[in-house]
């Protein structure tokens, strides 16, 4: 084994929001994403297959079981940065599973940041991407159904999502007053965003993936493919963001957690700082995981996030 290999690490989450019914079965997800991520290769490879295995599992809310949007479609969007500062994201793709292999394509087959919506799955598709994905799943489906979907154009989905989006615990997954049961209304996923940050003691690579948030506009982008928001990444480390979208684009809490490492924070140290600004500044839930040469560190202020960190 060489050098370089022996230094794999890599780091994993599945969102930050309320505590899921089965964490034990999540968990083990996780553990086997970061897994993958560690036996693919170098930074780029690693997060892309991290994320490959939580994008493809219904428990988190990426790809398959992903958020439902108001018009009852599931968009996916995700963005990946090297530490070279090359960057890759694409948004608001119905269809697209695998959105983090769509933002590697932006990133190492185009000259652009971003490409969205049915030109993003076309790209897609051209580049062996599987579109055309039933991202639903029977709970995602029943519990958009019984929101009393519109069926208008804009100003009614605005009048319906205004007591649904980004009420209560949404702010970063999950309605605390309807807890107890699925049939409540305002009903949202207790789980959030998935990201990963991998480095092979050489180079570092950040990926975040998304299905966005229950009972969004139809249309809606958040911060996740937003560079400095839902990823960044330099020669420091990788930073990786979950949570309210809104708000930790308005504020760039992955740019802020890189740049604490820049000012020679350590990963956890710069975890705790990118949070507690976020939350000064918005008082919304989100954490944050943070990678550097020597470990990992995570924060968030909601009631929970699991992570995952493996090395070779």
């Amino acid at each position: 084994m060489s050098q370089r290999a022996s230094r794999t690490r890599v780091v994993v989450h599945g969102g930050a929001g309320g505590v899921p019914d089965e964490p034990e079965p999540r968990q083990a997800v996780l553990d086997e994403a970061a897994a993958r991520g560690v036996d693919a290769g170098d930074p780029l490879d690693a997060v892309e297959a991290a994320l490959a295995v939580l994008e493809s599992s219904p428990r988190f809310n990426a790809g398959v079981g992903g958020a439902v949007q108001s018009d009852g479609v599931v968009r996916t969007d995700a963005g990946v940065m090297t530490s070279d500062r090359a960057v890759g994201a694409a948004c608001s793709m119905p269809g697209v599973e695998r959105a983090a292999s769509v933002a590697r394509v932006v990133h190492s087959e185009t000259p652009h940041v971003l490409v969205s919506g049915d030109h993003a799955v076309a790209l897609a598709d051209d580049f062996g991407v599987e579109t055309g994905v039933d991202l639903l799943t029977a709970e995602t489906r029943a519990r958009y159904e019984r929101e009393d979907p519109p069926r208008g154009g804009p100003r009614e989905h605005l009048d319906w999502l205004a007591t649904r989006f980004g009420s209560g615990d949404d702010r970063a997954g999950g309605d605390a007053e309807s807890e107890e049961s699925d049939e409540g209304a305002g009903r949202a996923p207790d789980h959030d965003t998935v990201g990963a940050v991998a480095t092979d003691g050489e180079a570092f690579a950040a990926a975040t993936s998304t299905g966005g948030r229950s009972f969004a506009l139809a249309g809606r982008v958040g911060d996740v493919p937003q560079v400095g928001s839902g990823f960044f990444c330099t020669e420091a480390g990788g930073a990786s963001a979950t949570g309210a979208g809104e708000d930790i684009a308005r504020v760039t809490l992955s740019r802020r957690a890189v740049d604490a490492l820049d000012a020679g924070l350590d990963a956890q140290a710069a975890a705790d700082r990118a949070m507690a600004e976020f939350e000064s500044v918005t008082g919304s839930g989100a954490g944050v995981i943070v990678l550097d040469d020597d470990g990992a560190g995570s924060a968030f202020n909601t009631e929970g996030m699991q992570t995952s960190v493996a090395r070779e």
